[in-house]
């Protein structure tokens, strides 16, 4: 017999369901993420706090023709889901299958791509614009999280809304989490109109009018008493002062109550503001006592949420030794933007609390935040990811760099991030990091090179970056204390004569194996770990450019602009026409998937390096013959 979720194969289907079906269709909708997620792995407890959510707004609004926006887009599994994408949801963030996030291409139905926080005000509004000049009648809906509201650019929207269009639906998602508990005052003021008592009284009265009478009248009493309310409460409401009309909160998994009020502010010619409160992981008690856990996780058991006993990641190791370090040095200060479980700094906080700073979804406001604090004599370390650091470049550029203050950037994610995709790839760091003048970027081969790299960043007098990857380390043995490097000396793992191949950071053992092949062929190959990006060790590229037949680099960014390219045009200075064979991603945008089934598609691999430099390095050798 076919299920509720069986029949739904668009949104037009489940117009059809009643108040008793959509609300049995939200169960089976719980029970198909968590058994299909806990072999694919992905955002879990997010999704399952959004069903009746999802469920309400496509039960009144009409996708594709109208616009929903997901802010961040995680949470768009149901979305998926309702839109046809069902029997295709086993896939998801597997190679071939679907994205984890809103995708253009993959659907109609997905009419922004995201995959970064605080841009779905902006996106929203835009498309808004775009319907008024002309003259079309679309609904623009943008839902966004409480987190999202601790991001400028989210406030940058909202300062703008009211000014430049008519018409647009704005839903708040409030659950009072990001990955980790919101902070800051944003959070603060919500939860204070979450938990007051006069606001509490209005809102059980609010739901039991609209579910007996349902519709326009019910809700515009409610929304006078409201208003008496909100005057009693504040002078004025902060959503309201943006220009926004406020309603809310409601509970977000009441199905009836939630239609209601949609089908009311369809109605509203003005923008308007919903805040909706939800539960982050409702209907798996896994989830719920593991918030930050079941954010965005690998495969789990689903009966009980247990996930496999991991190694230990880069990002641990990173925590652990910063948390190290800060013992003997009281100058050292931790920064992150929300992201404490996935940089590591959670295990910082409880060891060194007064000196642990969580700002937020706000990576510009992080970087400004720690050059301040140089200012002051503080060693600020900033971590964030590669891809997010982006957002943040002009603060690099401008606030620290530019000044020469000694705040160091800790890239997790930097390479492949695999299962998450393009928006969260950590490909571009060395490009633009490495054209700013006086930054010191390293990449470590190892666990032990990383905490020594920490060590070197945290003596240096100005910035400094470190570029890591997602994941389990290499299992080295560690020294019992880290030793700072001599900045800008690479590390010559075994020297020749007939090719110098180098290995950026964990790219080491590519380079490693590609010697290894090569020696078999009866070739002499240098293996040479560069350790620093910029500066590059230029004295070792012209010693061995004076003997070799060619270079290879091999590392886990765009070729563009990379490393490789680093070593390209430190050689053409210095008057050397030696072949550099790069080894990296293409100047394209890489899609989500294993990451070893990824390096075989794009030739980030030893026998990819093999086929360009093997006839260079035969070249040579006919050469030699018949010179002797």
């Amino acid at each position: 017999m076919e299920t509720l979720l069986e029949s739904i194969q668009s949104p037009a289907d489940l117009k059809r369901l009643n108040s008793e079906q959509m609300a049995a269709l939200a169960e089976e909708i719980r029970a198909f993420l968590i058994q299909t997620l806990s072999k694919t792995g992905g955002h879990l407890g997010p999704n399952l706090g959004v069903v009746e959510l999802t469920l309400a707004l496509h039960a009144v609004f009409d996708t594709p023709e109208d616009k929903i926006v997901f802010d961040v887009s995680h949470q768009a599994y149901i979305h998926k889901i309702l839109t046809g994408r069902r029997e295709q949801f086993g896939t998801i963030r597997q190679p071939g299958g679907l994205n984890g996030f809103m995708l253009r291409t993959e659907s109609e139905h997905d009419c922004y791509g995201a995959g970064h926080a605080g841009t779905a005000l902006s996106a929203a509004l835009g498309m808004a614009v775009a319907r008024d000049l002309a003259g079309g009648h679309e609904h623009v809906i943008a839902v966004a999280g409480d987190a999202a509201f601790t991001n400028g650019i989210s406030f940058e929207a909202l300062n703008n809304i009211a000014e430049q269009t008519r018409r647009m639906i704005v839903v708040l998602n409030d659950n009072e989490w990001s990955i980790d508990r919101n902070v800051g005052a944003v959070a603060r003021y919500l939860h204070r109109i979450v938990t007051n008592e006069h606001y509490q009284h209005l809102h059980d009265r609010a739901t039991r009018l609209i579910e007996r009478f349902g519709g326009k009248t019910a809700i515009k009493v409610v929304r006078r008493a409201e208003e008496a309310a909100k005057s009693m409460l504040w002078p004025s409401i902060l959503f309201e002062e943006f220009g926004l009309e406020y309603f809310g909160p409601i509970d977000g998994h009441n199905l009836p109550l939630l239609v209601g009020t949609f089908k009311f502010l369809k109605t509203l010619d003005h923008p308007v503001l919903l805040h909706v409160l939800t539960q982050k992981g409702r209907g798996f008690q896994p989830a719920l006592d593991g918030q930050k856990k079941f954010h965005g996780l690998g495969p789990y058991d689903p009966e009980t949420g247990k996930t496999p006993d991991g190694s230990p990641t880069w990002a641990e190791v990173f925590a652990t030794t910063l948390a190290d370090l800060a013992n003997h040095d009281n100058r050292i200060v931790a920064i992150t933007a929300a992201m404490p479980n996935g940089t590591g700094l959670d295990y910082f906080r409880p060891h060194h609390p007064k000196r642990y700073f969580d700002v937020g979804i706000a990576e510009e406001h992080a970087v400004i935040f720690a050059a301040g604090m140089a200012t002051r004599g503080l060693r600020p370390v900033c971590a964030i990811y590669s891809t997010f650091l982006q957002r943040a470049f002009d603060p690099v550029v401008h606030d620290v760099c530019l000044q020469k203050l000694p705040v160091l950037f800790c890239m997790d994610r930097a390479g492949l991030s695999g299962d998450d995709g393009p928006t969260h790839h950590g490909l571009f760091d060395i490009a633009y990091l490495r054209g700013i003048p006086g930054i010191v970027l390293m990449a470590p081969k190892d666990e032990d090179e990383l905490a020594d790299m920490l060590k070197t960043a945290l003596d240096l007098p100005g910035p400094s970056a470190i570029r890591y990857p997602r994941g389990a380390v290499t299992g080295v043995a560690r020294k019992p204390e880290p030793q700072s490097l001599p900045v800008g000396t690479a590390e010559v793992l075994s020297d020749g004569s007939d090719v110098a191949i180098l290995g950026l950071g964990p790219m080491i053992s590519l380079a490693k194996d590609l010697a290894a092949i090569l020696e078999r062929d009866g070739y002499s190959a240098a293996v040479i770990n560069p350790r620093f990006v910029k500066p590059l060790d230029r004295e070792m590229l012209d010693r061995y450019a004076s003997r070799v037949a060619a270079f290879v680099t091999f590392e886990d960014h765009v070729k563009m602009g990379g490393f490789g390219t680093a070593v390209v045009e430190a050689l053409e200075e210095m008057g050397h026409a030696v072949p550099v064979v790069r080894i990296g991603w293409p100047d394209q945008f890489i899609e989500h998937g294993k990451i070893d089934q990824l390096r075989a598609r794009y030739g980030l691999t030893v026998d990819a390096a093999c086929e360009q430099v093997l006839p260079l390095l035969a070249a040579r050798r006919h050469q030699s013959l018949i010179a002797s």
